[in-house]
């Protein structure tokens, strides 16, 4: 059967990434259960056929990219890029999942309540991490790849180097390395009976799919981008005291 006559909820139930792809498109689709793809769109106002473009786009994954062979600053653009889509369009769809949850509805109060006081605090808290990375972390690391191409001010570098190290930064890294046990904790590790109810098992995927992304971002970070900083660092230094030599 084609997308455009399937109802909203057979579309979720295939494959729970279509949700969000609707979301994309102002749709959400506990808000049209019975209705299908095409009367959805008729009474929207949408471009069927640019809908089910992007439906069908969802099945064709990029290639995962040699990041070991990027220079760091390349892998920073990639993690910079990655950081924008968690804060711009993840976490908000998944924050409006669950305000949208309905107990009455879905039935699992308790998990729906903590889920809706732990959501907000989570999403804060890793917002935070993020631009303190990119603040700290990143900046300095493109500080180092200056520096180890001749771009650099002495004093300010020197300053620089003596307060951020990246083995430091490393430990405290690791710290931040669970965000999600808290959630895992409320929805007893993403468990769902057969009968649970659609929406939630949307969400639940959602999270698993965050949390999975999260340790591939931290993968990168701590296999990739930090062995490549810990380098440029060793060169600076490197190239700091040789010419502290000389002089």
């Amino acid at each position: 059967m084609r997308l455009v006559a399937k109802k909203i909820n057979e579309l979720v139930t295939e494959n729970y990434v279509y949700a969000a792809v609707l979301h994309y498109f102002g749709i959400e689709f506990y808000n049209y259960s019975n209705d299908t793809l095409a009367q959805v769109c008729k009474a929207r106002n949408l471009n069927v056929e640019k809908v089910v473009s992007s439906l069908e786009a969802i099945h064709h994954q990029p290639k995962e990219l040699p990041l070991n062979t990027y220079p760091a600053d390349l892998v920073i653009e990639y993690l910079r890029h990655a950081h924008y889509v968690f804060i711009n369009e993840k976490l908000p769809y998944m924050a409006s999942l669950i305000e949208n949850l309905d107990p009455q509805k879905i039935g699992n109060a308790h998990t729906i309540r903590d889920l809706q006081l732990l959501f907000p605090l989570f999403t804060e808290d890793f917002i935070h991490h993020i631009h303190e990375e990119e603040d700290t972390f990143f900046r300095y690391v493109m500080l180092l790849m200056g520096a180890s191409q001749g771009h650099y001010n002495a004093s300010k570098l020197h300053y620089e180097m003596e307060k951020n190290q990246v083995h430091l930064l490393a430990i405290e890294h690791d710290t931040h390395d669970d965000e999600m046990k808290g959630i895992r904790d409320i929805t007893n590790n993403y468990y769902l009976d057969q009968n649970a109810h659609l929406h939630l098992r949307v969400l639940f995927m959602e999270l698993q799919a965050l949390e999975k992304d999260l340790q591939v971002h931290a993968k990168i970070e701590n296999q990739i981008l930090f062995p490549k900083a810990l380098q440029l660092e060793l060169k600076v230094k490197q190239m700091l005291k040789k010419r502290h030599h000389y002089n």
